[in-house]
């Protein structure tokens, strides 16, 4: 989410009770490391700190103030005596900057950003036996080219999703089955395609490449070397002309679909939630090329200050009905299937559903070393998916 503006995604939310969830305990010292590449990873837990600074999007860390029926921060002071210090920002951008000035504890991270913040050694390396609720976490979250790096952990999954393609079912009696509406056959819809608003979207571009142009040779959308970026420049370019909005806001996406302003477009799962709730003439579908999506991760500051509330965050948040709480009321999918007990729309979200999960390809910063991993090639790094976009929305 390099240029993405996040909210609570929901517009009605059913209260969760939060009930009394174990903890970590232990004794010894929690250290987070400071040297460059992020230190070594805790051994043991200490005496829980006094307080812990969290950075994270808005909505992860509700305290009540916004809904006194949303509130997963209280029972963790509780439990723990940690007081949570919370700060949100408002797009990947923003979080790698701010945890460079080392005043948090804990950042809640996109796959866009989760590599830089490792590269830079902002962030430790996190022992994930210090922290019972991961053994629950879906396997397909874990050890991935956004969260870990040569096997070891960097953090623990949050919650995911897939970014779909949203459609007027007045426009489309028909589902359609591909990417192609938006790409080689926008023109038919021209000025009412809507696209998402970020250097990462240039990855959907790619996804599709992967199926109607195999002779680019691309395993990975977030690994591109300069012929592959270019023919995903090039799409979205050519695509450009059929945009009629680009949005980030997803309320606005909402209200574009409501009016008929788009018809057809990315979007996610949440969005036509909503849309439905309006009784909106719109479904949504995983094309059959697959799509992008999203899994956040909870990391740890390199220099935390509280290191042992940090430890005690990660796995209060990825406990059961914690997780189901938060990734609830934010839209998405929950990281466990026992988390899916405190929910009533796992279904919707397809949570747990490896199958549906193997189609999506999960926002990961693109970095020079490919994480496809070719050697033989350069990949385009994020500061050129930067620039490209600016290009392409001209």
């Amino acid at each position: 989410m390099m240029h993405k503006t996040r909210g609570p995604r929901s517009l009605a939310l059913t209260a969760l009770a939060i009930g009394s969830i174990a903890v970590l305990a232990g004794c010894g010292t929690a250290g987070g490391g400071g040297s460059a590449g992020g230190g070594d990873e805790a051994e043991e837990l200490g005496d829980f700190e006094s307080s812990v600074s969290i950075l994270a999007w808005p909505g992860y860390v509700e305290d009540g103030t916004n809904d006194p029926a949303v509130d997963w921060v209280s029972g963790f002071e509780e439990k723990t005596g940690c007081t949570v210090e919370a700060k949100t920002y408002g797009t990947s951008d923003e979080a790698v900057n701010l945890m460079k000035t080392g005043e948090y504890d804990v950042v809640a991270a996109s796959g866009d950003a989760t590599l830089r913040l490792i590269a830079a050694g902002d962030v430790a390396p996190v022992n994930t036996d210090l922290i019972p609720s991961y053994a629950g976490v879906f396997d397909f979250l874990k050890d991935k080219e956004w969260n870990s790096v040569d096997g070891q952990s960097y953090g623990v999954p949050h919650g995911y999703g897939a970014n779909l393609l949203l459609y007027n079912t007045e426009v489309f009696p028909e589902a359609p089955t591909s990417w192609d509406v938006v790409f080689d056959g926008a023109s038919a819809y021209s000025g009412k395609v809507t696209a998402y608003d970020s250097p990462i979207y240039i990855a959907d571009a790619a996804v599709y490449l992967m199926t109607h142009q195999p002779d680019l040779g691309i395993e990975n959308p977030y690994a591109l070397d300069e012929t592959q970026f270019q023919a995903a420049v090039d799409l979205l370019k050519e695509q450009r002309a059929h945009i009629g909005e680009y949005w980030s806001d997803y309320l606005k996406e909402v209200q574009a679909f409501e009016t008929g302003d788009s018809v057809v477009g990315t979007t996610w799962q949440v969005i036509q939630n909503v849309l439905a709730g309006e009784e909106a003439t719109t479904e949504v579908v995983l094309p059959e090329e697959g799509a992008t999506g999203w899994s956040d991760t909870w990391m740890i500051a390199s220099d935390a200050k509280s290191p042992n509330c940090a430890y005690a965050w990660l796995d209060w948040i990825a406990s059961p009905e914690t997780n189901a709480a938060a990734t609830a009321y934010f839209g998405e999918a929950p990281s466990s299937q026992e988390a899916c007990d405190y929910r009533d729309d796992c279904e919707a979200y397809h949570a747990g559903d490896a199958d549906y999960a193997s189609q999506i390809w999960y926002w990961t910063t693109p970095i020079a070393d490919c994480v496809d991993g070719r050697t033989d090639v350069e990949c385009v790094d994020y500061s050129k998916w930067t620039e490209a976009w600016s290009e392409i929305k001209g």
